[in-house]
């Protein structure tokens, strides 16, 4: 099956559950969830499409409420709080990681499967997405601080390098793992419905840039940076807004055309 076709289905799959309002009460995965030094059985996968909202069409984007519980927020944050570095950004034209600041806050990456919470996230984010466990990268936690932000950007790729590891990053997963007094929201400033959300004096200027979400504790944030077509979607653009008031934790899912770590061992 061509992978146009196969995210087509999934779509549909996908937005079928939603009309009818059905709730899935679990869905089987394989069995084995693997980390670098050994297997790791996983159950069967809670989910329940009747907390995912459709945030926007163009881009597509869906919100799930309650994704992770909030004792999975707190173990992902003290798992990554004492492995924090500067996050990076890649070199367009290299692929190569620089610093800069356009990015100014902090994060980590966990290994796949790395412990049995992890494993499970992620198998629930598979089953979310309707895409192959095998095609996301490592789990990576964010923490901003006060005035931290990740400038407007997209997540596919413009250099050929990162491009030869899976293809683009198709979609992503962000979860919140905290809450924000004020700041720190998603924003897509080129979003269809850009214009049509009503924005009080609880929401930063950033914010009032386009479409935006809050982050909330436990909630993800599910969107598509390519069209149904596989090519790029230029209306994902998206940007972290600076926190004003407190302090913000992360954590993202990127999920590849292909399998990223099959493609790497193949090249080298």
């Amino acid at each position: 099956m061509g992978y146009c076709h196969f995210l087509t289905l999934s779509l549909c799959f996908f937005l079928c559950l939603l009309s009818h309002n059905i709730y899935v009460s679990s869905l089987r995965l394989p069995k084995k969830l693997y980390d670098n030094h050994n297997i790791i059985h996983g159950p069967k996968v809670r989910f329940d499409p009747t907390l995912v909202t459709q945030v926007s069409w163009h881009p597509r984007a869906f919100l799930y409420k309650g994704f992770l519980s909030e004792n999975e927020c707190n173990h992902l944050i003290n798992k990554a709080k004492v492995k924090l570095e500067k996050s990076m950004v890649a070199d367009n034209e290299s692929g190569e990681d620089l610093v800069s600041e356009v990015r100014t806050s902090s994060d980590m990456f966990f290994r796949k499967a790395q412990d049995k919470i992890i494993a499970e996230i992620e198998a629930r984010i598979a089953t979310w997405t309707f895409l192959p466990i095998d095609n996301g990268e490592p789990i990576q936690v964010l923490r901003y601080e006060h005035g931290q932000k990740y400038e407007p950007h997209f997540d596919y790729f413009s250099d050929k390098y990162n491009l030869q590891f899976g293809g683009h990053r198709m979609a992503t997963v962000l979860m919140y793992l905290s809450n924000v007094e004020k700041g720190g929201e998603t924003v897509f400033p080129d979003s269809e419905l850009r214009l049509s959300q009503r924005k009080d004096n609880t929401w930063s200027e950033c914010a009032r840039k386009g479409y935006a979400v809050k982050p909330k504790k436990g909630d993800a944030l599910l969107f598509f940076s390519l069209h149904l077509n596989a090519t790029t979607d230029t209306m994902s653009l998206h940007e972290s807004c600076p926190v004003i008031q407190g302090e913000k934790w992360s954590a993202t899912k990127w999920i590849h055309v292909a399998n990223p770590d099959k493609t790497f061992k193949n090249i080298y």
